[in-house]
């Protein structure tokens, strides 16, 4: 049914329902979707919430990971992936955009424009991919008064806050780092870059009550591991971050190619989403028969 009327978009807050999505059993899978038609896509999979990735926005717009964006750049899509799929969805904040102010207004901006939930990092700028080397790290302190103040500018958001600390000062270092995020108010920890099933075992072990997110994402530096084997580790969330863009530049790039040798798309056809189908996702037949189901104006006459 099309947003306009809004009868698949709920009206509880959008942390309100991702807060119920994760209290129900078994682990929260969220695929990253990086537009709205991989957002329609992944609801029609079965998924019950989403992941926005700043490093799949980035390049989706030609740009490396690197703390480039801006809030208004991200808001636009999230809107466009709320918008399109009703479903509760997790959004990365980077660093935040700055300091504690810039902070609370990066949450209500992101609010307004329907995120249900955002994790922030400890990285300072220029911030690099979880899974690159020479990432430099904020303050324990400074990291935890953004939290802080993610935390008392928020109406309904999920606040998670995501260390980088595991590479460079080991596990002990991440975890205490964690703690130290969960007292500032912190709803959840996301661990990033863990290398191994016994580091994802051992930072469970020692946040005992905390939720935790796993980041499943390919050609890094953690192991190949499903929801279930995830699950199974005392994770309550996973990710897969850019999974979508990747398929989706991969087939680009072979249609690309195609079209420079042949000057034609005929190869790729047996690869396509057919117009029929396209339609379908988009849902062009409920938006047509809610245009045809308004009346038309009439207008006064005069006597």
């Amino acid at each position: 049914m099309p947003y306009l009327i809004g009868s698949d978009h709920p009206e509880a807050p959008a942390g309100a329902r991702f807060r119920a999505a994760l209290a129900r059993p078994g682990i929260l899978r969220l695929p990253g979707a990086h537009n709205g038609m991989a957002a329609l896509q992944a609801k029609a999979a079965g998924f019950q919430a989403l992941y926005l990735s700043g490093a799949a926005m980035s390049a989706s717009m030609g740009l490396p990971d690197l703390g480039i964006l801006t809030v208004d750049e991200v808001a636009f899509f999230i809107r466009q992936i709320t918008r399109a799929s009703g479903l509760p969805l997790l959004v990365d904040g980077d660093t935040g955009y700055g300091e504690a102010l810039n902070v609370m207004h990066m949450v209500r901006v992101f609010e307004e424009a329907g995120a249900a939930a955002v994790h922030l990092e400890d990285q300072l700028l220029p911030k690099k991919c979880g899974h690159l080397n020479d990432k430099k790290l904020a303050s324990p302190a400074e990291m935890a008064a953004k939290v802080a103040a993610a935390v008392r500018a928020r109406r309904h958001l999920v606040v998670i806050a995501r260390t980088d600390a595991a590479a460079a000062e080991g596990i002990e270092g991440a975890v205490a780092r964690a703690q130290l995020y969960v007292e500032a108010g912190a709803d959840a920890i996301f661990p990033e870059a863990l290398t191994s099933v016994e580091m994802f075992r051992a930072f469970r072990a020692r946040l005992p009550g905390v939720k935790l997110l796993a980041n499943m994402t390919e050609f890094g530096r953690t192991p190949a591991l499903t929801a279930a084997e995830f699950e199974e580790l005392g994770y309550q969330m996973v990710i897969w971050p850019v999974s979508s863009l990747r398929v989706a530049n991969r087939a680009q790039e072979r249609l690309y190619a195609a079209l420079a040798r042949d000057g034609a798309t005929t190869a790729l056809l047996p690869e396509m989403q057919t117009r029929a189908e396209l339609y379908a996702t988009l849902g062009l037949a409920a938006f047509e028969a809610l245009d045809a189901s308004i009346a038309q104006s009439v207008l006064p006459t005069t006597g």
